[in-house]
């Protein structure tokens, strides 16, 4: 089962099921042994875990990696081993992700000739500085 780490985290820990060697700059799709039943009108977000990411260079390939409240299957976690010489090794009950649930807003959508202005405009990657 997921948990959390402390009350009041928001991510709930994912742990591997299997085993897994990721070397070098290859991936792997880890399961998780569970499946998750989310309520109408939330998302859960897999996200990476900070610890595997600064010691050993593990990162999500598709981070957030989005679960929609239908879909009913197993839960994975594609790893990607970013370390350059290292293989990485998973083994079961590895923490290796962890999932937040959010609530999902779907506002109806408009198409507009012309967006309303606003301070920021058009101004996007690098525009508030460094």
């Amino acid at each position: 089962m997921p948990t959390r780490a402390h009350d009041g985290d928001a991510g709930y820990d994912l742990y591997a099921v299997e085993a897994a060697t990721i070397a070098p700059g290859d991936r792997a799709m880890v399961p998780t042994g569970i499946a998750i039943e989310l309520p109408e009108r939330h998302a859960g977000m897999v996200l990476p875990r900070s610890g595997l990411a600064a010691r050993h260079g593990i990162a999500l390939v598709n981070a957030p990696g989005l679960i929609d409240a239908g879909y009913r299957g197993e839960v994975r976690v594609l790893l990607l081993n970013t370390d350059r010489a290292a293989p990485f090794r998973v083994e079961p009950g590895d923490r290796i992700a962890q999932l937040v649930i959010v609530r999902v807003e779907t506002p109806d959508l408009v198409e507009l000739d012309e967006l309303a202005p606003s301070s920021r405009a058009e101004g996007g990657f690098g525009s508030s500085g460094r």
